[in-house]
């Protein structure tokens, strides 16, 4: 029987996770999300469009509260899609 190397999937994963290589606020991004960060940008950029839409429909049926919710979220998402996309672009230009 062979022995096992210690050198899992999980664990390699695990020592990425605790040590990658990025700096700051990047450490918060799901190592996925990071992999593809210009795919995760403008689907966010598309869902706080879609939100910033439903948002403005709620304030024309003046349901001020709900309107509110779906600006703050399209607010969020369109800022969160920016920084993705940012991080792409100084990724792309380091490589």
């Amino acid at each position: 029987m062979s022995a096992r190397n210690g050198s899992t999937a999980a664990e390699r994963l695990r020592r990425w996770w605790l040590t990658p290589p990025r700096t700051g606020l990047q450490r918060l991004i799901y190592p996925l999300e990071y992999r593809h960060a210009r795919a995760f940008g403008l689907m966010r950029i598309a869902g706080g469009s879609a939100a910033a839409a439903a948002g403005l429909i709620c304030l024309g049926y003046g349901v001020h509260g709900w309107a509110a919710f779906f600006l703050i979220l399209a607010a969020l998402n369109l800022a969160g899609g920016y920084w993705f996309l940012t991080i792409a672009r100084s990724a792309a230009a380091r490589t």
